[in-house]
């Protein structure tokens, strides 16, 4: 099983998107039984809450159903369990690099680098914006997914 951690600050926006967004492309592609994901904080703001409201109806408005995913504490143990940990932005990915051990330093990546087309580095935060925002989230989002698949068949040759 390749395991995916989608990350970001709280827990609540990007990273339980991603988390979504990735596993209808999953399923949708007959890879549910050898690829698994998460999402993860790096920061313990949101821990135990469901997906902000206005992520969960953009979500919904593409027929993807985040209602049951709640927040958690990205942990140490993480870089172990995961095959790919990938933040949303800079910012998480510097918080992210500084408790990575050495030895999974391979594992860690931006996710718009699946994205290159995009010509962007970061899902910016759609927290403090408009519903706008989770929009452009989600296009940016399901991009960078497509391009992880594709990572992912041809290293794993699925």
């Amino acid at each position: 099983m390749i395991n995916v951690l989608f990350v970001c600050m709280g827990n609540i926006c990007r990273s339980p998107t991603a988390q979504g967004a990735f596993t209808r492309m999953i399923e949708q592609q007959g890879l549910r039984d050898h690829v698994a994901s998460d999402s993860a904080g790096t920061h313990a703001y949101h821990v135990g809450e469901p997906p902000d409201p206005r992520a969960q109806r953009v979500a919904l408005n593409r027929s993807i159903d985040i209602s049951s995913l709640s927040a958690r504490h990205v942990v140490v143990e993480d870089f172990e369990d995961f095959d790919y940990v990938l933040a949303m932005d800079r910012h998480n990915y510097d918080h992210l690099q500084a408790m990575c051990p050495a030895e999974h330093a391979h594992k860690l990546y931006l996710l718009l680098s699946f994205a290159p087309e995009l010509r962007i580095e970061e899902v910016p935060d759609p927290y403090y914006g408009g519903p706008n925002g989770f929009e452009r989230v989600m296009d940016l989002i399901e991009t960078a997914c497509a391009g992880l698949i594709h990572q992912i068949r041809t290293e794993h040759h699925l």
